[in-house]
């Protein structure tokens, strides 16, 4: 995002397209307030339209949401790939992401 000023964008490996988006959202634990999470939007072929998305759960937990969105930037790409892959893959299987 830093080098693009957009969001990543990646194919699945189901083929389909995938933009991916860092968010932060509060935990409830005292201790670690802040949690951030990937976010991945699928798109459709065409039309530029949004046909579900796909997310994690908290990856970094902290005292706050700069720290935690900081620490989860700090990810490389192919580990983001890979978390896409993952989530695709347990939802083809059934299994909840």
């Amino acid at each position: 995002m830093a080098v693009h000023a957009r969001p990543a964008a990646f194919e699945g490996l189901d083929g389909a397209s995938y933009s991916a988006d860092i968010l932060t959202d509060t935990t409830g634990d005292d201790a670690a307030p802040w949690g951030a999470y990937l976010f991945f939007v699928q798109w459709g072929r065409g039309e530029p339209e949004a046909l579900g998305h796909l997310e994690t759960g908290f990856l970094v937990r902290g005292t706050s949401e700069e720290a935690v969105k900081r620490a989860a930037g700090q990810m490389s790409l192919l580990v983001v790939k890979a978390t896409l892959d993952g989530l695709i893959r347990a939802r083809e299987a059934g299994t909840p992401a």
